[in-house]
C-alpha cells in the first residue's frame, strides 16, 4: 500500500497489501517516528483518531477496532491521543486537528468506497492532508518499524490510559459554532416553506446533518429512513456512492415526492461527499453534477462576500480553488468579478495545502471544490465537508425561493452570463496494473516514439499536458507549471475547439477517469450543439485512446 489521493486505501482482509489490524498498527507504528522526528512536543500536543462505520463480519475487522489499535500505539508510546468516543465524519478530524493543536490526525475510512475497502488518512498538523515530503518519509518509517512493538496489540490502553480523551463534545460544539461563519441568512431560514430531505448513505451523516441545519436555523431535514443508520453492507444501494446519481439516490427521490420535498441533499459514508438533486415541475428529478453545483456554491459564497464587503478593493484578497480536473467555470467567473482562481492538482490534499500557504499571507479562500462533489464553503476545515456543504446549499435554495427562482434556473443564469461549462466525465475499471501503464505508454508514444495524439476523432489537439512526465507543449519551456506526480498517470489535451478532456488513474479505486468539458464564452447559447460535439469527442477518447475492448476494460455501469 501506498499513500494515494486520499491515503492509504485497499481492501480489509489478511495480508500485508490489505487493511487489518498488523498493516494498521505498522502504519502508526511509522507515524510515530516520523512525528517524533518533526515534533519534539509530540508527547504535548498529541494525535487526534477518528473512524467511520465500516466492517467486515468475516474477519471481525472494524473501523472502531483500527482507530483502536492506532491509539494504543501512541498512547504505549505516552502520546496523548484524542480519540472519538463514537463514528464522526471525516472533516471533522482535520477540524480537530487545528482547534486542538495536535501534532496530526488519522481518520480510519474507506470513503465511498466498495464496503470490501478501507482506509487510513492522514493528516498534518495544520489540518490538511499530508503531501510531499511527509507521506514518502512516513512510508520509509513505516518499512522501517514493520515488527509490531509488544504493546502496540494493547487496546485496553484506550480505557485505562489518563493520556485518552475524548474531544467529540467539544468538537462538535466548535464545529457547529463556527459553521454560523458561512451562514448568511439565518432569520429567512427560520421561515423557509422549503422541505429537504436527507440521505446517509448507510453511514456517519445523519445527526450531524440534522444539527448542522439548527445551526443554520433550519428545521431538521427528513431523513430517508433506510439508511439513517449506520450500515457497513450498504443494503439499500449498489455503490455506495451518491454521485452515482438517480439510480442510487431512488429511496430518497420517492421518499421526497411523497413528502412533497423539493430538494433532496444525499452525503456519502463519511460525509465528505455532497449530492444534490431538485424536483422540476413535470420533468421529474434534476441530479445536479459536482460542476453544477460547484458553479451555483461559488456563485453563492461571492455573492454573500460581495454584500458583506462593498468595496471592490477588497475582492483582491479573495480566492477560490479547483482541482485541474473540475470544470473552469470559477475561472470564468473570476474573470469577469476580480477575484482570483487557482488550479491544484486532483485530490484535496493539494486544495487544502493551498489554501494554508494562501491563508498565511492574508488571503482568503471563499470556496473550493473537487468535481467528484467534493466542496468546501469558507476555509474552517482544510478538506472537503460534505455536512456544511448541505447546509449552505440549503441555505442557498431558501433565499432562490423568495424570489420563485430554482436552483436549476440559477445555474441557467450563472451560464448565460459567465459563459455555459458543459461537461461529461465518467471511468473504466481496470484491475490490471500493466495494461493501465500500457494505454498510458501508448499515449505518450501515439504516431511515434515521444509523440502524443494530434487528434481525437477527428478533432485536432492543440496542446498536450503530462503531469506524469511533467511536460506541457503549452509552456514556452514545454515544462507543466503543475508539480509533477510520477506516482499516477494524468494526461490533458486542449482541443482547438475549446473542450479540455483529462485521463487520469483514481488514487482510491481502480480505475482510469476521463472528464471532458466544453468552455464556451458568454453569448454562445446554442446548448444543444455544443453537448452533441462533447458526446461525439467523449466517446471517441474512450474508445480511441483508452480501447476498452482491446484492453478487457469494465465500462461504467450505474
Amino acid at each position: 500500500m501506498t499513500f494515494g489521493t486520499a491515503g492509504l486505501r485497499a481492501a480489509m482482509g489478511a495480508g500485508f497489501s490489505r487493511v487489518n489490524d498488523l498493516t494498521v498498527i505498522q502504519s502508526t507504528q511509522g507515524m510515530y517516528v516520523y512525528l517524533a522526528k518533526c515534533f519534539p512536543d509530540l508527547s504535548s500536543r498529541g494525535l487526534v483518531v477518528g473512524y467511520d462505520t465500516r466492517a467486515q463480519e468475516c474477519s471481525g475487522c472494524t473501523s472502531e477496532r483500527l482507530a483502536r489499535l492506532t491509539a494504543a500505539v501512541m498512547l504505549c508510546k505516552d502520546i496523548p491521543v484524542y480519540l472519538f468516543s463514537t463514528y464522526v465524519p471525516t472533516p471533522f478530524v482535520p477540524y480537530a486537528v487545528k482547534k486542538i493543536g495536535a501534532a496530526a490526525g488519522v481518520m480510519i475510512t474507506a470513503s465511498h468506497n466498495r464496503k470490501e475497502d478501507n482506509g487510513y488518512k492522514v493528516y498534518w498538523q495544520n489540518g490538511a492532508q499530508i503531501s510531499s515530503p511527509h507521506d514518502k518519509e512516513i512510508l520509509r518509517c513505516i518499512e522501517e518499524n514493520t515488527e509490531p512493538w509488544p504493546e502496540s496489540w494493547n487496546e485496553d490502553l484506550v480505557e485505562d490510559s489518563p493520556l485518552r480523551s475524548d474531544p467529540l463534545e467539544d468538537v462538535c460544539r466548535w464545529y457547529m459554532e463556527e459553521l454560523r461563519t458561512v451562514c448568511f441568512q439565518r432569520e429567512l431560514n427560520t421561515r423557509c416553506p422549503l422541505k429537504f430531505v436527507h440521505s446517509s448513505f448507510h453511514g456517519v451523516g445523519h445527526s450531524y446533518v440534522q444539527r448542522a441545519f439548527q445551526a443554520f436555523g433550519f428545521p431538521p431535514p427528513i431523513p430517508v429512513p433506510e439508511q439513517m443508520n449506520p450500515d457497513p453492507n450498504f443494503s439499500t444501494v449498489s455503490c455506495p456512492n451518491p454521485e452515482e446519481g438517480e439510480s442510487v439516490l431512488e429511496l430518497s427521490l420517492r421518499l421526497a415526492e411523497r413528502e412533497e420535498a423539493k430538494i433532496v441533499l444525499a452525503t456519502d459514508p463519511d460525509a465528505d461527499r455532497l449530492a444534490v438533486a431538485e424536483q422540476c415541475d413535470k420533468c421529474g428529478w434534476k441530479v445536479f453534477t459536482g460542476n453544477e453545483l460547484a458553479a451555483l456554491l461559488g456563485w453563492w459564497m461571492l455573492y454573500n462576500w460581495k454584500e458583506a464587503h462593498p468595496d471592490p478593493e477588497d475582492t483582491e484578497r479573495v480566492y477560490m480553488l479547483a482541482t485541474t480536473v473540475s470544470s473552469k467555470i470559477l475561472q470564468a467567473l473570476a474573470q469577469k468579478e476580480g477575484f482570483h482562481f487557482q488550479e491544484t492538482l486532483p485530490g484535496f490534499k493539494w486544495i487544502g495545502n493551498k489554501i494554508h500557504e494562501l491563508t498565511k499571507t492574508g488571503k482568503e479562500v471563499i470556496f473550493s471544490f473537487e468535481e467528484s462533489i467534493g466542496f468546501l464553503c469558507g476555509s474552517m476545515v482544510l478538506d472537503k465537508d460534505g455536512v456544511s456543504a448541505a447546509a449552505v446549499v440549503a441555505e442557498m435554495a431558501a433565499h432562490l425561493h423568495t424570489k420563485n427562482i430554482t436552483l436549476k434556473q440559477q445555474l441557467q443564469y450563472i451560464y448565460e452570463i459567465y459563459g455555459f461549462h458543459i461537461s461529461r466525465t465518467s471511468y473504466v475499471i481496470c484491475n490490471d496494473p500493466p495494461t493501465v501503464k500500457r494505454i498510458f505508454t501508448r499515449l505518450r508514444n501515439f504516431e511515434d516514439e515521444g509523440v502524443y495524439p494530434r487528434k481525437c476523432g477527428g478533432y485536432s489537439i492543440a496542446h498536450v499536458r503530462d503531469v506524469t512526465t511533467g511536460y506541457d507543449s503549452s509552456q514556452p519551456d514545454k515544462r507543466s507549471v503543475l508539480p509533477v506526480t510520477k506516482s499516477s498517470q494524468m494526461v490533458t489535451f486542449t482541443f482547438h475547439n475549446g473542450i479540455v478532456a483529462t485521463l487520469r488513474t483514481s488514487g482510491t479505486e481502480p480505475k482510469i477517469k476521463y472528464y471532458t468539458e466544453f468552455c464556451a464564452p458568454p453569448g454562445k447559447r446554442d446548448l444543444f450543439s455544443l453537448e452533441d460535439e462533447l458526446k461525439k469527442l467523449a466517446s471517441a477518447l474512450l474508445e480511441e485512446f483508452l480501447e476498452p475492448e482491446k484492453n478487457n476494460l469494465i465500462r461504467r455501469s450505474v
